[in-house]
């Protein structure tokens, strides 16, 4: 919290699930993309804006698709769409639980 420390002093943990950031987190975790943001930092260190955007664009990207998965989704939505056709043809049958209907239970 920027000016007041509210959680601490209400004895609650409200951001715990916040764990994407480099700065210091709720349960001492290490954030998700920690280490592709600090690969980019590490990169532009001293270059400048300009020099950096150029230079470290690889690792840019890496810490922007761990931040959106961007590229994840894009995939996924690739092999959706493949499963959908496969289907309409019938060259693939899928299997009944993911059809919505389960088995009976006890």
């Amino acid at each position: 919290m920027p000016f007041w420390d509210l959680q601490k002093k209400l004895g609650i943990d409200v951001d715990s699930f916040l764990l994407r950031q480099s700065m210091p987190q709720p349960h001492g975790h290490a954030a998700a993309c920690h280490a592709f943001e600090r690969e980019w930092v590490e990169c532009g260190h001293g270059l400048g804006q300009t020099r950096a955007r150029r230079e470290c664009q690889l690792e840019y990207e890496d810490f922007m698709e761990c931040m959106k998965r961007t590229k994840l989704t894009q995939r996924l939505q690739i092999i959706l769409e493949q499963r959908d056709r496969m289907i309409k043809q019938g060259k693939y049958t899928p299997p009944e639980h993911h059809m919505g209907k389960e088995e009976p239970r006890p």
